[in-house]
């Protein structure tokens, strides 16, 4: 997969990959992979709208 396959939409990108992380038990390094999408990149979307990633909890908060 490929970042064409995110949601554009911050809220909807936080939702699918919340999802993503718990569902599939994967981090963020693996989800990063699997869309070929630069950490920073979801990260710095995220932060926008106050969210951030909690690698203990393994989700964004």
């Amino acid at each position: 997969m490929a970042i064409e396959n995110l949601p554009s939409d911050p809220m909807m990108l936080l939702s699918f990959t919340n999802t993503r992380l718990r569902d599939e038990g994967i981090n963020l390094d693996d989800f990063c992979s699997q869309f070929q999408v630069d950490k920073s990149f979801i990260e710095e979307k995220l932060d926008k709208i106050g969210y951030t990633y909690n690698n203990e909890l393994n989700k964004f908060i």
